[in-house]
């Protein structure tokens, strides 16, 4: 019940101070955050939000600063899975993926390139050379020569006729495959024409002498000199001397030249690793024309209005494409070649793969070239055959005088 002293004001009693238990921690302060060494603003990450600058630098362990540089360069993880099979079988897809915005499943432009270019000339310069029966028709390459050198007649027919019997001896080793068969019987065939041609020159040098005249020229005798001012060039007694170069360029050139001369003798005897000198420098040389080819590309669709950089993603993408052909195609190449001894039923279905990729990579680029740019059939071909010639032009030009660089230099 309600009295009337309730109606006096009610006050409440003051709280009385809260009092910390005697073991409770006390409070931590939170971390300070590191600073930007650049300019002194808390850092919230790996780089700077105000300057820009990275936490990481160049003064640190090497082993770190080459982990990152692989890191950039070839980040290839689970994305190259959905990355190489419609790199192959679908054209202009990644390309047209990449201008849609629909980028981060796919390995980059530039890092596919990268990572399919070093792949495959591994395999090249692997695999050169061990492909098809280049080393069964050199096998008596010495005797090749000491036909051709013969000075008489009985030598020659000696030379030869124990080369070819080496070579039947080859032949008739067991399980010896057709493919090596056909080797052996070029290389004979070779043999008995070099020895037949050195047999007609020799009596046309018997003759000459019978009647008192000066032999023929003998072919044997092979001349790797070079002409200088309508004279055969010599370091000495006839060097290169161009009147406007210094003096220290006239003595490098001829230096040059005679590299040069010495390496085209060697090539005449083994050409095998100038060949694969060749093939290594081409991923430069595709490197160098790559932006030369996105170059053409704006050229012939300037009316498309596409940026350049347009351009040079498709060309990563066909040149992508191009190196993943040259590897199937090499890997194909190489198992042809274990398939010769090891399982012959498979020649016949791996050459109809070498076929297949081979007709494959013009198509593809075609219909890539027709995708991408979205024009009619006509005129796609007309483009594509005028790129198509002009780039292996200048992949040729290229590949050329970086060769003959390398055999001026090597």
């Amino acid at each position: 019940m309600h009295s009337p002293g309730d109606d006096a004001p009610f006050e409440l009693a003051p709280l009385a101070p809260a009092v910390a238990p005697a073991d409770a921690p006390a409070a931590v302060a939170p971390p300070a955050l590191a600073q930007c060494a650049n300019c002194g603003v808390e850092l919230l990450g790996p780089h700077c939000y105000a300057c820009g600058q990275p936490v990481k630098g160049m003064v640190r362990h090497l082993s770190s600063i080459l982990a990152d540089a692989a890191d950039t360069i070839l980040n290839i993880d689970s994305r190259i899975f959905r990355t190489l099979w419609p790199l192959f079988v679908r054209p202009g897809f990644l390309s047209t993926e990449y201008f849609a915005g629909r980028r981060v499943r796919y390995v980059t432009p530039f890092r596919l390139y990268v990572f399919l270019s070093i792949a495959t000339f591994f395999l090249i310069q692997f695999a050169l050379g061990d492909m098809g029966m280049n080393n069964i028709i050199n096998v008596d390459a010495d005797a090749s020569d000491a036909v051709t050198m013969a000075a008489t007649a009985d030598e020659v027919v000696k030379q030869r006729d124990t080369a070819i019997a080496e070579l039947r001896k080859t032949e008739s080793a067991p399980m010896m495959p057709a493919e090596a068969s056909k080797g052996i019987e070029k290389a004979i065939a070779a043999l008995q024409k070099k020895a037949d041609q050195r047999l007609d020159y020799l009596g046309k040098a018997d003759a000459a002498r019978a009647k008192g005249d000066a032999p023929p020229p003998d072919p044997s005798i092979k001349d790797e000199g070079f002409e200088f001012n309508g004279k055969r060039w010599d370091p000495k007694t006839n060097p290169i001397g161009i009147d406007w170069l210094p003096q220290f360029a006239n003595d490098k050139l001829n230096q040059l030249t005679g590299r040069a001369r010495d390496n085209i003798s060697k090539i005449r005897k083994d050409p095998k690793p100038f060949l694969i000198g060749a093939v290594s420098v081409l991923p430069q040389v595709l490197f160098v024309l790559m932006p030369l080819f996105a170059l053409l590309l704006k050229i012939f669709y300037i009316f498309k209005r596409r940026l350049y950089m347009e351009h040079l993603i498709v060309a990563l993408h066909s040149h992508s494409f191009i190196f993943l052909s040259l590897f199937l195609l090499m890997l194909a190449g190489v198992a042809k070649t274990w398939a010769a001894t090891a399982a012959p039923w498979l020649i016949d279905p791996l050459a109809w793969i070498i076929f297949a990729l081979g007709w494959w990579l013009p198509i593809y680029l075609f219909l890539m070239q027709k995708k991408v740019y979205k024009q009619g059939w006509t005129l796609t071909t007309l483009k594509y055959a005028t790129i198509g010639i002009g780039y292996s032009i200048m992949i040729g030009l290229g590949v050329g005088v970086a060769f003959l660089v390398s055999l001026a230099t090597t």
